[in-house]
């Protein structure tokens, strides 16, 4: 078959399943809704083409096009679409667009970043999703020199803002290990440090508390903060010139939308 115009995906072949494959020429790709109803297949079947990889055991559980590789099992639940690996297990619970690597458990629960395990807390008796639940989720990354830098959620190169209902108070808890990998600033290689950045915040103002628990070797200056630059929230970390530091992070949320 030949590529429609305007369009850089054509069909491949049909399963038996009836899984349609999509190319580009050279590689089997997803294709879009626009790319299925040109070659005249329906939403219908697109939703099987990208969802036949997921497991759901109960009632009116849903999930949307692009959703692969996920289990569900319970009642009321929904996982958005372009979304990945993902577990909930309870009731009226949501994974969000385009979240991979989470898991929701309880009742009333919302993941919003990736590699995310939340618990939900039932919303106020059914007022609705992420009204009142907590969240544990890991970002990491690298330092060079002592300018804040934000980390990576849950490893993700391009996704340093940490995802949120502007509408919601957190309180969080995050627990860092940074240990020094290089450089040439005084000091060693294996100097490390444990901190524990602690506070609440709402829309645009965080207050917050920086602990170190326990440090070895020349950690002077090493330290983190939030920021809430637009409404965006990241976590920035600060380590020293010419040392070259990793950064892993534990962030533990506790969340209340009134």
């Amino acid at each position: 078959m030949e590529f429609r115009n305007g369009l850089s995906v054509k069909p491949k072949e049909v399963l038996r399943s009836g899984q349609v494959v999509f190319t580009d020429g050279t590689n089997d790709v997803t294709p879009n809704q626009t790319d299925c109803e040109a070659y005249s297949y329906t939403m219908r079947v697109q939703q099987a083409i990208s969802n036949e990889t997921n497991t759901i055991k109960g009632s009116t559980n849903s999930t949307e096009t692009g959703t692969g590789n996920t289990y569900i099992m319970g009642d009321n639940n929904i996982v958005k679409g372009d979304s990945r690996n993902n577990i909930i297990v309870g009731s009226n619970n949501e994974i969000a667009n385009g979240v991979n690597n989470a898991s929701v458990f309880g009742t009333y629960g919302i993941a919003l970043r990736h590699g995310e395990t939340v618990f939900g807390g039932g919303g106020f008796n059914g007022l609705g999703k992420g009204y009142a639940q907590s969240s544990t989720f890991m970002l990491t990354g690298t330092t060079t020199d002592a300018t804040p830098t934000s980390l990576f959620v849950n490893g993700d190169p391009n996704t340093t803002i940490i995802a949120r209902d502007i509408s919601t108070y957190i309180g969080y808890k995050f627990e860092i290990v940074a240990v020094r990998t290089g450089g040439t600033h005084a000091g060693s290689v294996g100097d490390r440090t444990f901190l524990e950045l602690n506070g609440i915040n709402d829309r645009t103002v965080s207050d917050e508390h920086i602990e170190t628990i326990n440090k070895t070797g020349t950690v002077s200056g090493w330290t983190a903060a939030t920021d809430l630059t637009g409404g965006n929230m990241t976590l920035q970390v600060t380590g020293n010139a010419t040392m070259d530091i990793s950064w892993c992070v534990t962030a533990n949320f506790y969340e209340i939308k009134i």
